[in-house]
């Protein structure tokens, strides 16, 4: 969309043409949905790509009440799309925004809040609690790959309500042999991690 200004309001980015809270999709009866884009890395062509910068190209395709979510590349937008369709379009929006080819997840408020509500592991101090998003079957997958490893004291993994997570000590997320093989070159664009606590901002937000 030409013309106009991107700006914050309320914790919404927004451009003239698509107000925060969708009143022209009000005007007309159309229902939006809530969603969050997960996005599989934020490097673009050497470069950590900026959350604002994405939320606006959403906002300028057409998407309403944008919010990105801290740094590691969670945007929380609202449409009318089904969410069938819209992996495909914004990977197109954002990877012509940045001109490197951007891949993502996206799901529904209900989804991200199954993510929190079937976590297998309890919260301690001590440990880190991560959920993947990935192409569907590939939670066992990542557990068989688990399985090869000889884990450090507490380290775990389980598939919970369809999801994968995984639990390893504050301090030795990248000394971990899991870590080693999610490393992989194989392995690289079949998912993307979250911590929990991330997880939970993102729910909080979108319920909000």
């Amino acid at each position: 969309m030409r013309g106009g200004r991107a700006g914050y309001t309320n914790g919404y980015i927004t451009h003239t043409a698509y107000p925060a809270h969708g009143f022209s999709y009000l005007r007309w009866g159309i229902a939006l949905t809530t969603y969050c884009a997960f996005l599989r890395g934020v490097n673009v062509n050497g470069k950590a790509m900026k959350m604002a910068e994405a939320g606006e190209a959403l906002v300028r395709a057409g998407l309403t009440g944008v919010v990105p979510v801290l740094a590691s590349g969670n945007i929380i937008f609202r449409s009318d799309m089904a969410q069938g369709g819209l992996r495909g379009f914004l990977e197109n929006v954002l990877s012509d925004r940045f001109g490197d080819d951007v891949r993502l997840f996206v799901k529904t408020s209900e989804e991200v809040s199954a993510m929190l509500a079937s976590s297998p592991f309890e919260d301690d101090p001590e440990f880190h609690t991560y959920v993947f998003v990935c192409e569907p079957g590939s939670e066992d997958g990542l557990l068989a790959e688990f399985d090869r490893i000889t884990p450090s004291e507490g380290e775990a993994a389980e598939v919970a309500g369809g999801l994968f997570y995984w639990r390893c000590r504050k301090g030795a997320t990248l000394d971990s042999g899991f870590s080693k093989i999610l490393g992989r070159k194989d392995m690289r664009g079949r998912f993307t991690s979250r911590n929990i606590g991330t997880i939970a901002k993102v729910a909080a937000k979108m319920e909000a």
